[in-house]
């Protein structure tokens, strides 16, 4: 029984100097994968570095986040592209997010666009960020239809209907994470009408550590315990989540 960490953020200054023993506590968990999200260029090297250390472990994705989005962004994608010769799976985490602000919008949404073109051209999946800005979202989307983008949600906790909706673009997962397992958590209820060969599983650690953890640094280690939760959920065993969960990241992300 495997699982895969779609979506984790290693190089944070969060696991400074106990990134390979997080590494390390992850394959005892028997989470044997683990893919690194990108964020701009101010992480970008350590974070490769990392991924090269741990071969046909971590795997590298390639992106601007949104909250980094400024005047400077068209520099900013300039500065990853030659990145592409060390192998990323994917184009991520790219999306929206105005959770703090919309000033940003305008360039959040060329700032996309261009890194969908770029998914496009290298025939990548793309790992989507998506805060406070669905409509606008769903707008680039409308624009971009051509391009037979593929891809996921992470850290989703929208609703079952938002998920249906992004089948209209073609095959669309969701990343699911702690936030399953919180008290109240809407996603629990979404969660169960969305078909178990469209979830990926994700920790974004060091964020969002699940139940019992909550508040504490998460990491890959922790997938087994939102694993637990869907299979509680879905009433189906752990090692059919694990199995088809890791099925679903090893088909999307060629891994």
């Amino acid at each position: 029984m495997y699982f895969i960490d779609t979506h984790t953020h290693l190089a944070d200054e969060a696991f400074a100097g106990e990134e390979d023993a997080a590494v390390e506590r992850a394959l005892e968990a028997n989470v044997t994968k683990m893919l690194q999200a990108d964020t701009g260029s101010a992480d970008r090297q350590a974070s490769y570095e990392l991924t090269e250390r741990h071969p046909g472990v971590l795997f590298p994705m390639l992106g601007l986040y949104p909250g980094n989005v400024d005047d400077n962004w068209r520099n900013e994608i300039d500065a990853l592209l030659p990145w592409f010769g060390r192998n990323p799976v994917a184009i991520g985490e790219i999306g929206l997010d105005y959770h703090y602000g919309a000033e940003t919008k305008e360039l959040q949404k060329e700032a996309l666009k261009v890194q969908f073109e770029i998914a496009r051209d290298h025939g990548l999946p793309v790992n989507i960020h998506l805060r406070d800005a669905t409509e606008d979202f769903f707008e680039v989307m409308e624009e971009c239809r051509g391009m037979g983008l593929r891809g996921n949600l992470h850290a989703f906790s929208a609703s079952a209907e938002i998920f249906e909706r992004m089948q209209r673009y073609g095959e669309w997962y969701v990343g699911i994470g702690g936030v399953l397992t919180f008290k109240k958590a809407h996603i629990a209820e979404d969660v169960l009408r969305i078909p178990l060969d469209r979830i990926l599983l994700e920790t974004d650690a060091p964020y969002l550590a699940p139940t019992p953890l909550r508040g504490t640094r998460n990491e890959s280690a922790n997938i087994p315990l939102i694993a637990a939760r869907l299979a509680e959920l879905k009433g189906v065993s752990l090692e059919q989540v694990a199995t088809v969960t890791t099925h679903n990241a090893e088909t999307l992300f060629a891994i």
